[in-house]
């Protein structure tokens, strides 16, 4: 790895050395031989990463001699050698470029490395990093995590293109490592002290904690040959032989889920699996996924259905082609389908690779009438949805915010009657704001928000402001009609804010009636439109997803959550409330499981944000089982190896609930290639018989 920063480095110096060997054809001797002695360690280095080792050392050994008879050779000499040294070193660029090139390309090919399409140098050697447990920022600064204290940096990605003789020691890799996924750990400590729920599991075996990797075999990147992992494109991973899978995870000591509850598993399908047209981007490619999942027993896959889409040219016309074609396909696979209303943008998140914004007629009223969007304190307008101000503001062409939201699901019920009369559609997620969740737009990436920061209050639209300004007078308070001016911005920390610090005014008299009723537009919201979804969906299950506002969740004022519409100070249960309404609409509430030890993928270091994830999931999960309303939880993003599906295993089926309470389904987020991968795949289809309480023998060879 060290040799590819190398490489990344000398791109400019190898380009401004020869710029100079054209120009530089008198001079100095003493500044000349400087300058080739300079062209030659920039060749040596260069030559790391090739196999022609001896041409570099006898080119080396010429340019020495050159700098050591700098007069020698004549004024010809000295005229003709820098045109020579010059196409010297166009063929030492492009040599090192291939091998670049090829390096690049199998890491991309062979390592299941997350990388954009476009992705560069930078982002292979930042991912090699982040897989050998560093820490790389956005900008650049590299530094080893927390939780490696001294390790030394290697593994197999670094061996790969080690070429000098003298090689540090090197450690056993991680499991990420061993052929299923990439990653790097992240852990958190599980933090007991922290909880606010009643119900606390014991620490899981499975935690990535740093010391708990376990010894294994080495599978790719140790010189031992490996087969290539081919997708699967139909059938059963029964095909698999089985030597290709010796050795892939370690002996873990695992529970045995074996006789435990059923837990149904859904799959998210692709964002873009529907094209702008509304009909199926790849329909052949989609069958042959299905069909795959079905041979692994997954019980049904879920599906946003976009209002950018459906009701994308005119208001209460409706485009519901493809979506009763997917419908089609699942009934004939005997699959079942969960379906989201989504009445937000696709586009500027995490995770998003597509981009659906809100139907054009919505964008033609905000353009004369912009406080029909959330807006920060700049003014900054975020078009990703309506803001809540506008729920029972007739500006919609001579709509109200619900009343669109209730034509568009009731067009849906009536369209795919005969889907829900056969049971294929079994519940219904209404979307409540920003990626479909109940919360405000408080930490867009589109205006400039990073983790961890605690995001920015969205209320100074000009009917959200209106609101404000009537719960002040109501009070008797009118100079409360204004948003505190402390509160820092987008990517400011807790400590540094006067408002969000501890003992900050977020517990002043002020403080305390601005978040609550800030909280409060937030459950009105989920209110109103829950109310009238009941309506369009009667007799079918409907559920409401809570985001995981998980840092800064260990300060006490939870700042994260505040601005996000979730009033969890340390002094206050925040989602009672919410499960409350819930529980008044007979909704399912769907929580994602973010546990930090799964997110490999993060370039993050996630104890800077005083995480508590397990801490907010059980708190979440015991206000809903208080009130007795079903939960179904999903992933936030993909994972493929053991450690992870176990620590999914060990949350969704807590082991010392005396009750024995789970979540009424899981959903595997999302369906991808990489998922698809054989060794992926089986193993994904292990965590499904697991999830369905079946005991797993493993394959012995």
């Amino acid at each position: 790895m060290q040799k590819l920063i190398v490489t990344s480095e000398e791109d400019d110096e190898e380009g401004d050395g020869t710029d100079m060997d054209v120009k530089e054809e008198d001079g100095d001797s003493e500044n000349r031989a400087k300058h080739i002695a300079d062209q030659a360690m920039v060749g040596v280095e260069a030559g790391m990463l090739s196999d022609s080792f001896d041409d570099q050392f006898q080119y080396h050994h010429e340019v020495q001699d050159q700098v050591s008879t700098p007069g020698g050779g004549g004024s010809g000499g000295r005229k003709c050698r820098p045109l020579e040294e010059k196409e010297r070193t166009k063929l030492r660029e492009r040599h090192r470029r291939a091998i670049t090139a090829r390096i690049l390309a199998g890491l991309r090919r062979h390592g299941n490395y997350n990388l954009r399409v476009r992705a560069d140098i930078n982002d292979v050697i930042a991912a090699l990093a982040r897989e050998a447990g560093w820490v790389v920022l956005p900008d650049g600064t590299t530094f080893p995590s927390r939780s490696q204290g001294s390790r030394s940096v290697g593994g197999p990605s670094a061996a790969a293109t080690q070429t000098s003789s003298h090689q540090s020691p090197q450690q056993e890799p991680p499991p990420s490592l061993k052929g299923i996924s990439p990653g790097y750990p992240t852990p958190v400590e599980y933090n007991s002290g922290q909880m606010k729920g009643l119900l606390v599991p014991s620490p899981s075996p499975y935690d990535l904690s740093a010391g708990a990797h376990p010894q294994t075999s080495v599978m790719m990147g140790d010189g031992v040959d490996t087969p290539r992992i081919q997708p699967l494109t139909a059938g059963t991973v029964d095909t698999i032989n089985a030597k290709q899978i010796v050795d892939v995870y370690p002996k873990l000591s695992e529970r045995e889920f074996g006789g435990s509850a059923y837990v149904p598993v859904y799959v998210m399908l692709p964002l873009g699996v529907m094209n702008m047209k509304c009909e199926l981007a790849d329909p052949d490619g989609l069958l042959q996924q299905l069909r795959a999942l079905k041979s692994a027993e997954v019980d049904g896959v879920k599906v946003d259905c976009w209002w950018g889409i459906v009701e994308a040219h005119a208001p209460q016309e409706y485009n519901w082609h493809g979506y009763k074609k997917l419908c089609q396909i699942v009934r004939q696979l005997k699959l079942k389908l969960q379906v989201i209303m989504s009445f937000h943008e696709c586009g500027g998140n995490v995770g998003d690779d597509v981009c659906i914004p809100l139907p054009h007629w919505v964008a033609e009223i905000g353009r004369s009438n912009p406080d029909i969007f959330f807006t920060d304190k700049e003014g900054r307008r975020n078009p990703e949805c309506l803001s809540w101000g506008i729920d029972k503001e007739r500006v919609l062409r001579g709509r109200t915010a619900v009343e669109v939201y209730f034509d568009y699901m009731r067009s849906f019920r009536v369209h795919f009657d005969e889907f829900f009369d056969e049971g294929v559609i079994s519940m219904v997620e209404i979307g409540l704001g920003p990626c479909g969740e109940l919360r405000y737009p408080s930490n867009p990436v589109k205006n400039g928000w990073r983790y961890p920061g605690i995001g920015e209050f969205q209320c100074y639209d000009q009917y959200l402001m209106r609101s404000l300004r009537k719960a002040a007078e109501a009070r008797g308070h009118p100079f409360w009609s204004r948003v505190p001016d402390n509160c820092g911005s987008y990517n400011s920390q807790p400590h540094e804010t006067g408002f969000f610090c501890d003992g900050g005014d977020y517990d002043g008299y002020h403080g305390r009636f601005f978040l609550n009723w800030y909280s409060q537009i937030l459950v009105d919201h989920g209110d109103l439109v829950l109310s009238l979804s009941k309506l369009a969906f009667e007799g079918t299950c409907i559920a409401a997803k809570l985001p995981s506002i998980h840092w800064w969740y260990k300060t006490a004022s939870h700042a994260a959550e505040l601005t996000a519409g979730f009033y969890n100070s340390c002094n206050r249960d925040g989602y009672a409330a919410i499960v409350a309404m819930l529980k008044k609409h007979g909704a399912t509430l769907n929580f994602c499981f973010s546990d930090l030890g799964v997110l490999n993928q993060q370039p993050m270091d996630f104890a800077d944000g005083y995480v508590d994830s397990d801490g907010l999931f059980w708190q979440v999960l015991n206000a809903a089982w208080d009130v007795s309303i079903q939960i179904v939880s999903e992933s936030v993003f993909p994972c493929h190896d053991r450690l992870a599906y176990n620590k999914i295993l060990d949350n969704v089926k807590p082991l010392n609930d005396p009750d024995g309470r789970h979540p009424l389904s899981f959903t595997y987020h999302r369906l991808n290639s990489v998922l698809m991968d054989r060794y992926n795949f089986l193993e994904f289809q292990r965590f499904v018989k697991r999830m369905h309480g079946e005991a797993v023998v493993e394959m012995q060879v």
